[in-house]
């Protein structure tokens, strides 16, 4: 095993939250660390266009502006760590140093953790979902909807990420098609109503997408099976919005901290304060009603200007 690396502040996650949280951190005079984790600069590096981060009168692209982010906290002094964190101790005898263990076996300790690790959009897994990415397909409808303005989209689902999905992009494009492999929605009640009578939202029971079609230029259209007869139809579309959900990236720490049934990390309202003492958490890890790039920044900071507060009171203690 390497050598212990120590930082007076980990940071978990190198998405908005995380990079947001560095350069506070580091501005505000605290040792700070980021540790990158599996997909470093998180779900903007997927992400071709982004046009509603403030900021920018033109479109910008997703890699590009976590480039920026990571590049602006290293020049306010963070450190970064290129690894993945596998398992985490957090201080449990009064030392209040927190450990991790990164898969190079690196042993890192720290005063103070801030969470970032995000969640992860669920995806069906077929294969020209994969070609057609950020091609027509997305699973995010406040991100890329106003790019599908006066066009016919597509949204897969049938809970209340797809129903608000749908609802959102029935604003802007010309029409809305909803498919639901069930003959019934799952989600609230209130949402099922308003899907249903939207004239703008038509809906397409016990029916599965099998292929989604397209050219060089991106999405064309989708093939569509009844899982009750088996019958498949082909569609025009411009954009398909896969909305089955998402999934915090949290199971390592899972029994340590307190999270809701789906996995996200649980704080009181209108902090980012988990249970243990020193420990913030902030984005999308444990926000998943805004899910955006702005609000996770905004969490970021709140965590990085509250962990800050947190080791300054530990040093006058």
């Amino acid at each position: 095993m390497s050598d212990v690396f120590h930082s007076d502040l980990i940071i978990l996650g190198s998405g908005p939250a995380g990079c947001t949280a560095a350069i506070y951190a580091a501005r505000a005079g605290v040792q700070t660390a980021l540790v990158q984790g599996m997909q470093p600069g998180g779900q903007l590096t997927i992400t071709t266009e982004v046009e509603n981060y403030p900021g920018f009168s033109e479109i910008i692209q997703g890699p590009w502006l976590m480039q920026e982010m990571q590049k602006q906290a290293e020049n306010c002094g963070t450190e970064m760590k290129f690894d993945h964190i596998k398992e985490v101790q957090f201080s449990e005898d009064g030392s209040d140093v927190h450990k991790l263990i990164g898969e190079s076996g690196q042993e890192y300790t720290c005063y103070s953790l801030v969470i970032c690790t995000g969640a992860s959009a669920k995806w069906l897994g077929i294969e020209s979902e994969e070609k057609f990415m950020s091609k027509g397909v997305s699973g995010c409808a406040t991100c890329d909807g106003a790019f599908f303005r006066n066009q016919d989209v597509l949204v897969v689902g049938g809970g209340n990420t797809a129903m608000e999905e749908a609802l959102y992009l029935a604003n802007g494009c010309k029409s809305v098609t909803m498919i639901h492999r069930r003959d019934e929605f799952r989600g609230e009640v209130v949402l099922r109503e308003r899907v249903k009578k939207h004239e703008k939202i038509n809906i397409i029971w016990n029916t599965e997408l099998e292929e989604i079609l397209g050219d060089d230029m991106g999405v064309t259209g989708a093939k569509l099976r009844n899982n009750q007869t088996g019958e498949v139809t082909e569609q025009n579309f411009m954009g398909v919005f896969i909305a089955i959900g998402h999934k915090p990236n949290t199971d390592l720490f899972k029994g340590k901290l307190e999270m809701d049934e789906t996995g996200y990390l649980q704080v009181p309202a209108g902090t980012v304060h988990t249970k243990v003492p020193g420990v913030f958490a902030a984005g999308d890890v444990m926000d998943h009603t805004y899910r955006q790039a702005v609000t996770s920044a905004g969490f970021g900071c709140m965590a990085a200007l509250d962990a800050a507060r947190y080791l300054d009171e530990r040093q006058q203690a």
